[in-house]
C-alpha cells in the first residue's frame, strides 16, 4: 500500500518505521526543512536516538506528497491538525483512509481531531483514530504495544488494523471513536495532575487516588459526550492513563513534576521543550465539563493551577476536603 505519514515528530517517525516494516511504500512528510534536511542526512530523528531511518522510507516537505496515496496519517501536534488538513486536503482523492493518530481537543470549537479532519476534507475521506498507550521511543525499538484503532466505518477500522499490526505492535478494533479520541485527549490533564504531586513528593497511594479519581470524571464526561464507558476501561482509556502518568518518556508527566518542585508553568513549558498537550487540555476540559453539566474537580483543579497561579498543594487539600461522595455515583443500596 503507498502510504504518506503527515508529521515527522517521534511519534510519526515511529510509525512510519512500523508501516515500512510491514512492507508498505511509505513517505514521511515534515513542515520544516530544516528538520527534514537532518532526517535525509543524519538518518535519525533526533527524538528516536539510536534508530536508524532506512534508506527505503522518503522523506519531503511537500504536502502533495499524500496525492495518489491509498492511506494517509496525520501525526501532527493537535494545534496543527486542523491546518495541515486544509493544505493536504486539495491532493486527496475521494475515499481515501485517513487514520488520526494526535491526540487532542481543538480549543475554541471543542472539536475532536477526526472532525476536524472531516470537516476540512469535506467528508470525502474515510477516517480512522488509532490510539492507545503507545511511546514512541518503545514502539520505535519494538517494544511489544497496544493500540485501538477506532471508527463508526467498521471495515475503514479493519483495514487500519491490518496495515498496521505485526508481532511486536497489536491493533485492536472499535466502532467507538468518540470514546476514544476522548479519553486520549483527557487523560493527557490526569497525566501532568500526576507529574505535579510526583514533584510534591507525595507517596504512591496519593498516585492511585488520582489516576482512579481521574479516570472517574473523564468517563463522566466522554460519557455525556457520546462515548461508550467501556472505552475507558480500555487500551484507549485506563492503559493510555498509565502510561502517560508513570513514565518519563510522558512530556505531560515531566512538566507537571517541574510544577510540583516550584517552578512557574512558562518555566516547566520551556524545559520540557515540546509541545505540553495537556496544558491545552486543561482549558478545553473546563469549558466542554461546564457545557455538559459535568462535576470534574481535579480537572478544575489543574486549571486554577496552571492558569489562575494558584499554589498545587492548596489545590490538593481542598480536593481531599471536599463534601463526602459515593464512590459508585448513584448506587442504591
Amino acid at each position: 500500500m503507498k502510504i504518506a505519514v503527515v508529521g515527522s515528530g517521534g511519534w510519526g517517525t515511529a510509525l512510519a518505521l512500523v508501516l515500512l516494516e510491514n512492507g508498505h511504500e511509505v513517505t514521511l512528510w515534515s513542515f520544516s526543512e530544516k528538520e527534514a534536511e537532518i532526517l535525509c542526512k543524519q538518518r535519525e530523528n533526533p527524538l528516536l536516538k539510536g534508530i536508524t531511518l532506512p534508506a527505503a522510507l522518503k522523506i519531503c516537505t511537500e504536502i502533495a506528497c499524500v496525492a495518489e496515496k491509498e492511506l494517509v496519517v496525520f501525526a501532527t501536534p493537535s494545534f496543527a491538525v486542523r491546518e495541515t488538513a486544509k493544505k493536504a486536503a486539495p491532493y486527496l482523492g475521494d475515499g481515501t483512509l485517513l487514520v488520526s493518530v494526535s491526540k487532542g481537543i481543538e480549543k475554541g470549537t471543542s472539536l475532536r481531531l477526526s472532525q476536524i479532519i472531516d470537516e476540512e476534507t469535506k467528508g470525502r475521506c474515510r477516517i480512522v483514530a488509532l490510539s492507545g498507550p503507545s511511546h514512541a521511543e518503545e514502539v520505535g525499538r519494538h517494544v511489544p504495544t497496544g493500540c485501538v484503532a477506532a471508527s463508526s466505518d467498521r471495515e475503514a477500522a479493519e483495514i487500519v488494523q491490518d496495515v498496521f499490526m505485526n508481532e511486536r505492535f497489536r491493533i485492536y478494533s472499535s466502532p467507538d471513536i468518540v470514546g476514544v479520541e476522548l479519553a486520549a485527549a483527557l487523560k493527557n490533564v490526569i497525566a501532568l495532575c500526576y507529574g505535579v504531586c510526583d514533584g510534591l513528593g507525595y507517596g504512591d497511594n496519593t498516585r492511585a487516588l488520582l489516576m482512579t479519581r481521574g479516570l472517574t470524571e473523564t468517563a463522566r464526561l466522554g460519557v455525556a459526550m457520546g462515548g461508550k464507558k467501556e472505552t475507558f476501561a480500555g487500551l484507549a482509556g485506563v492503559g493510555d492513563l498509565i502510561v502517560t502518568c508513570t513514565s518519563m518518556h510522558s512530556r505531560n508527566h515531566r512538566a507537571g513534576i517541574l510544577i510540583g518542585q516550584g517552578k512557574s508553568v512558562e518555566e516547566a513549558l520551556k524545559e520540557v521543550g515540546a509541545v505540553v498537550e495537556g496544558y491545552y487540555a486543561t482549558e478545553t476540559v473546563r469549558t466542554l465539563a461546564g457545557k455538559y453539566g459535568i462535576e470534574m474537580p481535579i480537572s478544575e483543579g489543574a486549571y486554577q493551577v496552571l492558569y489562575n497561579g494558584r499554589h498545587a498543594k492548596d489545590v490538593l487539600m481542598e480536593l481531599m476536603c471536599r463534601d463526602k461522595k459515593h464512590e459508585i455515583e448513584n448506587a442504591s443500596w
